[in-house]
This record gives C-alpha cells, structure tokens and sequence, in this order.
C-alpha cells in the first residue's frame, strides 16, 4: 500500500515500537476468571487440570514466536519474555500484545476439552457474551459521545462523569439530558451483525428423506449433498437477538440441533 495513493495512511499509524536493548514483557491476564471457575466447577484451592490447560496454551505460544525466551505463569495469568535484541513485529507494542494475547486465548478454547473433555464450552454462552458487551461497549459510547458533542463537555470530563456508572445511569443520561431512549437505537448498534446461512423449508436443511428413511450424513454422496445446499443457501445479515432462544429456536440447524445436524463440509 506504500507505494499507492491511500499510502498516506500510514501517517495516522502510531508510532509504538519499544527502544532497542530492552527486555520486552508481556503479560496476560485472565479477564472474568472468578466468574469462569465458578461457571465450570474449577477445584479449591488449586485445580491441576486448568493449570495444565494454562500451560498448554503457554507452550504453543513459546512455539509460535520463537523471540519469547521463556515464559512463566501462575493462577490465570502468564508472562511471555522477549530477549532484549529481538526485532519480531519491528518491536511495535500493540502488534506484540494482540499477536500473543490471541493466540493464547486460541490456543486456550482449542485444547479445552483435552483437559475438561466432561464440561464443554458452551457456544452459546461465548455469543451472549459477547453480544452483551456488545450492548455495554455501545451504551457507554452513545453516553459518552453525547456528552462531548451535543453536551459541550470534554473527553476528560465525560470519562469522569461515567466513572462508576451502571447501565440505568447511563440510559438516565441519555433520556434525561438529550432526549435519547436508548432501546430506540438501531439494532446494529446495539446488538451487533449475525450472518449465517438461512435455509426456507426443513426439507432445504436436510435434503428430504424417502419412506422415512433419513440419510447417511457421514457417507461422501451425502456430504457432497449438504456442501451443495449449503452454497445454494441464502446469506442472511441480521441484527438480532442472539441471547434468548428466539433465533436459535428459528434456526436450530447452526448449532447441529434438529434438521440440519447432518450437514457437514
């Protein structure tokens, strides 16, 4: 892109690559954890299986950047460190952290039924929570953005005003200062986009069944089948709620529940 008329771009890039000759930390943390030991049952004090879960994460990580030269953790966090000449990424910081950060949370949710293979994650739960920081990311933006451009206040003071607010706070806010209902917002605001592959008929789903008889999803003819009605599927965009059983209840073939639990690629 350098070499081409949006490469003035990059001039808005910022400029974070840590000075040479420093030894580079980066350390993550687990967000939430209290609440996923809980949710999954994680023994007291210690539970042997989450640390070997947290290591094998760990470990792969170690194996991906080859400039970590060792890494340490302890309850639901690790420190990664680079050796104090290593250039990976050009030294950038926020290059450094995303890279190492995602590929351990990959690494995490990937091996977790090695170690819990009795307790799966449950997908549903990993979209209602995210479709719900969906709504608390969004809420504070519109506050906040209201308050700086329509209520004359600066970023400071806005980021101070909303300092220990709740969600009713900040939807008192917005009623009451700008006239704003919040639940009127729009939907793609509010709640994110869901794309997925919408099927008319049950019969679209599975491909039908003579006499009763319902096909062999693992024989290749029937794979073949499934890749077809997929690809002849109608892409749907949506904002919607995703949290309640409404759209799972609609489309019961994503998750593998009901007709479409055959289909595979």
């Amino acid at each position: 892109m350098a070499n081409t008329e949006f490469g003035y771009v990059r001039n808005f890039e910022q400029l974070d690559a840590l000075p040479p000759s420093n030894w580079i930390v980066v350390r993550i943390d687990g967000r939430g954890f209290t609440k996923l030991c809980k949710k999954y049952g994680f023994q007291k004090p210690n539970d042997k299986r989450a640390l070997d879960l947290l290591n094998a994460s760990a470990t792969e990580v170690v194996k991906q950047f080859v400039d970590v030269v060792l890494a340490y953790g302890q309850s639901d966090e690790y420190s990664f460190i680079l050796h104090e000449n290593a250039g990976m990424f050009e030294r950038r910081a926020s290059k450094l952290a995303t890279s190492i950060s995602t590929a351990f949370t990959a690494e995490y949710c990937m091996q977790w039924s090695t170690f819990f293979p009795d307790q799966p994650l449950i997908l549903r739960d990993y979209l209602s929570w995210r479709q719900a920081d969906c709504h608390i990311n969004n809420l504070y933006n519109t506050t906040f953005w209201n308050m700086v451009l329509e209520g004359g206040m600066s970023t400071t003071e806005a980021e101070h005003a909303l300092k220990g607010t709740v969600s009713s706070d900040k939807n008192e806010i917005l009623f009451s200062r700008f006239g704003i209902n919040y639940n009127n917002e729009p939907l793609i605001y509010r709640k994110g986009t869901v794309i997925f592959r919408a099927y008319d008929t049950e019969s679209e789903v599975n491909g039908g069944s003579t006499a009763g008889k319902v096909p062999d999803p693992t024989s290749k003819s029937q794979m073949e089948k499934a890749k077809k009605r997929k690809q002849k599927a109608r892409i749907a965009v949506e904002h919607v709620d995703i949290i309640g059983p409404s759209f799972w209840e609609a489309h019961p073939y994503i998750l593998g529940t009901g007709a479409g639990k055959g289909s595979t690629e």
